[in-house]
C-alpha cells in the first residue's frame, strides 16, 4: 500500500488560546494529504469537478494523541485504507518533528452530482480511479 508523505509547517493562524492546532484543521490537513494521494495516482479532483461530480465527505473520524504547535514541522501520511467501488476510505497519520504520532484518523467519501447529490459508482464514472485504487489495495 502506497503512503504519500506531505510536510506541513504550522502557522499561527491555525492554533487556539492554548498555544496548539486547533481540532478542525487537522480535517484541513487530511484534505491536503487526500489531494496529494490522488495526485500521486495521476487524477485530480478537478477531472471530476469538469463532470459536475464533487466528493463529499460521508464520515470523519479522528484520534488526538498528542498537541501540535505553532512553529512545528510535521508530516501527513496518507493512504487508500478501504474502497468498495462506491464508497473510498483514506488513512492518516500525522506525525510530530520526533516522528511520533500526534493525529490519526479516516474520513470516508462518495462520489456525487454536484446538482442533486445523487451518489454515483465511482467504478463505473470514472473506472480509471477505480483501476488504481483497486491496484492500491493489492499492493500494487
Amino acid at each position: 500500500m502506497q503512503k504519500v508523505k506531505t510536510p506541513i509547517e504550522v502557522r499561527y493562524q491555525e492554533t487556539d488560546q492554548m498555544g496548539v492546532v486547533y481540532h478542525a484543521n487537522y480535517l484541513v490537513w487530511f484534505e491536503i494529504g487526500r489531494t496529494k494521494l490522488i495526485e500521486s495516482l495521476g487524477f485530480q479532483y478537478t477531472d471530476m469537478e469538469k463532470h459536475d461530480i464533487v466528493s463529499p465527505v460521508t464520515n470523519a473520524n479522528v484520534q488526538f494523541k498528542r498537541p501540535i504547535r505553532y512553529g512545528e514541522k510535521v508530516c501527513i501520511e496518507t493512504w487508500l485504507e478501504a474502497y468498495n467501488g462506491i464508497r473510498t476510505t483514506y488513512g492518516y497519520c500525522i506525525r510530530n518533528e520526533k516522528d511520533e504520532i500526534a493525529v490519526s484518523g479516516t474520513t470516508e467519501h462518495v462520489i456525487v452530482k454536484k446538482d442533486s447529490f445523487r451518489p454515483l459508482s465511482l467504478r463505473k464514472t470514472f473506472p480509471a480511479w477505480h483501476q488504481a485504487y483497486m491496484k492500491q489495495l493489492k499492493g500494487e
